[in-house]
């Protein structure tokens, strides 16, 4: 049940991850990758992304990552989503821990994964909090612990605002909820109401 959650998860992930909008040029390269004209995002965002733009960098993290537009070079999508999560971005963040646990553009390293995901989910980045749940669940990069598992994945269920994503977390908490006692369900609410997002 917690793979086909995770399955879930990645795949929303990878739909949801829209190019992100600001102004000008970039708002310009939004619009023309959403027409189908990878040439023109490609070209705009490559100059905003050079300069140091991280929505630019994790946009043209997309796309190497899709292959839209370009051929598919997970090595290149790493990089891009590197240059924009060492700027805070989030879901640079979050993307470039999916790579890690992958294994696409860098080698498998679920320590790493774990992460960037925590950086995405200091910013309460709820797919990045889903994720580090299952990373808990199933004791990859970090020891296993069904508590903190269910706090992540519970705080994903909270706050996520895609209806799919949403879906596969309370799955998700359901399923570690199965596994455990009372007194671990009860430590696991009490912590996920106690969390507090960086900054805050």
């Amino acid at each position: 049940m917690l793979r086909r959650c995770l399955a879930l998860v990645l795949f929303v992930v990878a739909l949801a991850s829209t190019p992100q909008a600001v102004a000008g040029s970039f708002e310009d390269g939004v619009d023309a990758a959403q027409r189908g004209n990878y040439a023109t995002a490609l070209r705009l965002w490559r100059q905003l992304a050079e300069r140091g733009d991280a929505d630019a960098q994790f946009n043209l993290g997309r796309m190497y990552d899709r292959g839209e537009g370009v051929p598919q070079d997970y090595a290149r999508a790493v990089s891009w989503y590197r240059k924009a999560a060492d700027q805070g971005d989030a879901d640079a963040q979050l993307h470039l821990g999916v790579m890690y646990a992958l294994g696409h553009g860098v080698a498998q390293n679920y320590v790493q994964a774990v992460s960037w995901y925590r950086k995405a989910t200091a910013q309460e980045n709820a797919a990045a909090q889903v994720l580090l749940g299952l990373m808990y669940a199933s004791g990859q990069g970090v020891p296993q612990d069904y508590v903190q598992a269910h706090m992540w994945v519970n705080l994903a269920a909270s706050r996520a605002t895609d209806p799919e994503l949403r879906g596969s977390s309370v799955k998700a908490r359901d399923a570690l909820a199965a596994k455990m006692t009372r007194e671990q369900i009860a430590r696991a609410q009490q912590l996920a109401l106690e969390w507090k997002p960086k900054g805050k």
